[in-house]
């Protein structure tokens, strides 16, 4: 197990608290689609293993693209407003409302995209494994991400790679790679 950073070397290891109202919000958007509210609570709170953030989701907005996890589990629990998460073709999609609780294991029979289809804010806490690496699917686009050194959703300081690939561009093993001696 990593060391606490804000740990002194000689002092032992205590639980911290996130206090939410403290926390600022990271604010993201992408074209007329996609908009998001953050704060990342597990990490201001010294969580190594388990993220947790707080979503809100404007209304007629969505957070992210569809996609999956191959190496990281995660889960939504709303707290207030209204939306739903699609899901893969052939299964149900689900209601979001206040006090529901989604567990997404990783693969792909557990695509999905969380949408804000309600009237006010919709505001829910995802919680993920951050096991590292990953790589996340996005079915839509037909790319992969690959996320070395930090879990999606963790520092993107601490990753040693973090990349965008068209599922297209897979090249054959040894492709490149010099096979005579020069």
């Amino acid at each position: 197990m990593e060391s606490d950073p804000t740990q002194a070397d000689d002092e032992p290891a205590v639980p911290r608290a996130a206090y939410e109202p403290d926390l600022d919000w990271a604010d993201a958007e992408r074209g007329s689609r996609f908009a998001f509210r953050r704060k990342q609570l597990g990490s201001a709170a010294g969580g190594r293993e388990l993220g947790c953030s707080l979503y809100e989701v404007p209304p007629g907005k969505r957070p992210w693209p569809t996609h999956y996890h191959e190496g990281n589990e995660e889960a939504l629990y709303v707290l207030s407003g209204s939306g739903t998460l699609h899901t893969r073709d052939g299964a149900d999609n689900l209601e979001l409302r206040p006090d529901t609780y989604v567990a997404l294991p990783a693969g792909a029979d557990y695509v999905r995209q969380v949408e804000n289809d309600g009237d006010a804010p919709l505001r829910y806490l995802a919680l993920s494994t951050m096991n590292h690496p990953d790589v996340s699917v996005y079915p839509d686009s037909d790319k992969v991400g690959v996320f070395c050194g930090s879990a999606p959703g963790g520092k993107s300081s601490d990753r040693t790679l973090h990349e965008y690939f068209p599922r297209d561009a897979a090249v054959g093993y040894w492709d490149g790679e010099p096979t005579d001696e020069e």
